[in-house]
């Protein structure tokens, strides 16, 4: 017959694990870490390039929208003043830590100190 002291410690065994269990699940989350940490740092400058280049086609467009406005012909470079006022925010920085955009004149890429130039992929 069991006594209620043998109940009790099955009770208490049951209800616990074992180290084995727990250091198989802390090399399990680890392992996971291992992994997601590195992705997590590329995606998070992707996410930055692809901000910067979308910064880049709207610089590109506002030198236009300036030199259509201001009747300026190609070749013609506008300051960061001048192509501010059409930024809702003032004239943008790279979210990736960039130094400064180069502005270039109408008709050329604008470019990053970064991340560069945009350029079309295939």
């Amino acid at each position: 017959m069991n006594t209620s002291k043998e109940m009790k410690t099955k009770k208490l065994r049951a209800a616990g694990f074992t180290l084995v269990e727990i250091m198989i699940v802390v090399a399990i989350i680890g392992l996971l870490i291992t992994v997601a940490v590195p992705k997590f740092g590329q995606m998070r400058k992707d996410a930055q390039q692809t901000a910067c280049f979308m910064q880049l086609k709207q610089i590109d467009a506002n030198k236009e929208l300036w030199a259509t406005k201001e009747k300026r012909s190609d070749g013609q470079t506008p300051s960061e003043d001048q192509l501010a006022v059409y930024f809702q925010d003032g004239f943008p920085s790279c979210p990736g830590g960039g130094e400064a955009y180069v502005i270039g004149a109408v008709g050329e890429k604008a470019s990053c100190s970064t991340h560069g130039t945009i350029t079309p992929k295939n």
